[in-house]
C-alpha cells in the first residue's frame, strides 16, 4: 500500500484529474429508452462530472449501431466485438473489421468466455472467441491494432491460456467487470493484462472483489459501470445503472487503496487515455 501511495504522490500533479470516465457501458440497451436515450443519459453523466463513456458492443449489428451512436456525440466512443453470451449470433465476424476502422472505435470486444450461464454452449463460445482472436491478430499484423476488452465470468483458468496462445500482447487485454478472487486477480496480473472494476466493488457481499482491487498496480487498473447492470452503492436499488455512477466506483477504489478520490480519479483518467488511446475532454471535477 505504501508503494501505491508513493506512486500517486509522484504522479497526481501530471494528470488534471478533472474528468471521470466510464470505460464500459451499454448505452444501446433498451433500458435507457424510458430515460430519454443515450444522449440524456450522457447529459446526466456530464452534470455529475463524468465527461464520457465507451459503449461496448455485444454483437456485430450492435457494433454497427454503437458506431453510429458514438459518431453523433463527442462524449462517446465504441468497440467492435461479439460477447460470449451472444456467441451464436449470426453476424459474420469478418464484418467487425469495418466497424473497428471507424473513427470512434477504441477497442475490440467485448469477447471472452462465460461459464456462469449454461447457454450458449462452451463449444460455441470458444469458437467465437478463437475466431475473433485469430482475426484480431491478423488485422493487427496488417496495421489495425486496438486493445481488447475481455468478458470473463468463472472462466479465468480456461480463458487465460487461450489468450496467451493467440500471440497478442498481454498488456492489450483488459478483464472488464472483475468479480473474481484475489488469486484470480493475481493470475490475470501475472499474465500481464489489465483489470477493470464495476459497482460490485462497492457491494458488502463481495469482499473478495475488494481485496482483489487492493492488489492491482496503479498502472493497470480501470473503472467502469457496465451499465445498465450492477448499480453501485449507495444507489444499488436504482435501475438501470448509468455512467454517472462511475464516480462511486472511483470512491470505493480510493477507500480500498488508501488514497483520496481525487488521486484515484487522476490515475483512472490517465489509464483510460493510455489504454484506449483517447484524449478525454475537459470538465469540472467529479469530486
Amino acid at each position: 500500500m505504501i508503494l501505491i501511495l508513493n506512486w500517486i504522490k509522484n504522479h497526481t500533479s501530471v494528470y488534471g484529474g478533472d474528468h471521470m470516465f466510464d470505460t464500459h457501458c451499454h448505452l444501446r440497451f433498451p433500458d435507457y429508452e424510458p430515460l430519454g436515450g443515450a444522449a440524456k443519459v450522457l447529459d446526466r453523466a456530464t452534470e455529475a462530472g463524468v465527461r464520457g463513456a465507451i459503449t461496448v458492443a455485444t454483437t456485430v449489428e450492435d457494433g454497427r449501431l454503437s458506431a453510429q451512436l458514438a459518431e453523433s456525440d463527442d462524449r462517446l466512443w465504441h468497440t467492435a466485438g461479439v460477447h460470449p453470451l451472444y456467441a451464436d449470433d449470426r453476424g459474420a465476424l469478418e464484418d467487425l473489421k469495418a466497424i473497428a476502422e471507424g473513427p470512434k472505435c477504441v477497442a475490440f470486444g467485448e469477447l471472452g468466455l462465460d461459464q456462469h450461464y449454461a447457454k450458449p454452449d462452451q463449444d460455441i463460445q470458444i469458437t467465437s472467441l478463437e475466431g475473433q482472436l485469430e482475426l484480431i491478430s491478423r488485422w493487427r499484423r496488417d496495421g489495425l491494432a486496438k486493445p481488447i476488452v475481455i468478458h470473463c465470468r468463472k472462466a479465468t483458468a480456461d480463458l487465460i491460456p487461450r489468450l496467451a496462445d493467440s500471440g497478442l500482447p498481454p498488456d492489450q487485454f483488459v478483464f472488464h467487470c472483475f468479480t473474481g478472487t484475489p488469486d484470480e486477480a493475481r493470475d490475470v496480473l501475472d499474465f500481464g493484462a489489465w483489470i477493470s472494476f464495476t459497482g460490485v466493488v462497492t457491494f458488502q457481499n463481495a469482499p473478495e472483489v475488494a481485496r482483489a482491487a487492493s492488489l492491482v498496480p496503479n498502472d493497470r487498473i480501470m473503472a467502469e459501470t457496465d451499465a445498465p447492470f450492477m448499480t453501485p452503492a449507495p444507489h444499488r436499488n436504482i435501475k438501470p445503472n448509468e455512467p454517472k455512477f462511475v464516480v462511486h466506483v472511483c470512491e470505493a477504489l480510493a477507500k480500498i487503496r488508501g488514497c483520496s478520490p481525487q488521486a484515484m480519479e487522476e490515475v483512472l483518467d490517465a489509464n483510460a487515455e493510455r489504454f484506449f488511446g483517447i484524449t478525454l475532454p475537459d470538465s469540472p471535477r467529479a469530486f
